[in-house]
């Protein structure tokens, strides 16, 4: 399988919610289990079942984190030096050709993505205009409303 590109932060994020995973929810769980077991017949026990279910899908999530992980290529944006062009895990400033709005995305995997923290996923279309591109470029970003565009302002690697 190919392997996913993932910052350093993403990738503590991941393994700080497995650590929580298996260490709180998972013994909690067990203990749900346990206590609804005790109260007798399992096929009339909403608790035991709201338990089950609880149990797989922290099961499930524990695997899917660690596919991700195992699959992850994770990057040191903070030890990439791209030369002022615009990679995976930059910071970049941008100012709208149309309104003058600054804004600051950071290029990030697709799972770190998170619009109101300013990061956005290497696969969207802006991050897709912005690659490989340099500060002082123009890059069009292909919208729904039509073709906007971007001045980069800035190219930073934190």
């Amino acid at each position: 399988m190919n392997k996913v590109p993932i910052t350093v932060r993403g990738a503590q994020k991941l393994r700080e919610e497995l650590h929580e995973l298996k260490t709180v929810a998972r013994p909690r769980v067990i203990t749900a289990i346990a206590e609804a077991r005790a109260h007798g017949d399992l096929k009339e026990n909403a608790e035991y079942q709201a338990a089950k279910e609880q149990q797989s899908f922290i099961e499930g999530r524990i695997a899917e984190i660690e596919g991700k992980l195992a699959n992850a290529e994770i990057i040191d944006v903070s030890r990439l030096n791209a030369h002022g062009r615009v990679v995976f895990g930059a910071t970049v400033d941008l100012i709208s050709e149309e309104t003058g709005d600054e804004v600051t995305y950071q290029i990030v995997g697709d799972d770190e993505a998170d619009i109101k923290q300013g990061m956005i996923s290497i696969s969207s279309p802006i991050a897709r205009a912005l690659i490989g591109k340099e500060e002082g470029d123009v890059a069009a970003v292909q919208t729904p409303g039509g073709v906007k565009e971007y001045e980069i302002a800035a190219v930073r690697y934190v």
